[in-house]
């Protein structure tokens, strides 16, 4: 393949993602339920 930036499906990006995340010791904590309902309505008073 030549040097380029190439679309890989999201799991792969979001497993690739999460082991360099691993590898330099961070940690993901996981959405409250409060901050996923805040963000699935984040169009709420933007119009």
């Amino acid at each position: 393949m030549r040097p380029a930036v190439y679309d890989v499906p999201r799991e792969i990006d979001e497993t690739v993602a999460r082991l360099k995340l691993k590898m330099m010791g961070i940690r993901i904590d996981k959405m409250t339920d409060e901050q996923l309902s805040y963000i699935r309505g984040w169009w709420e008073g933007t119009e």
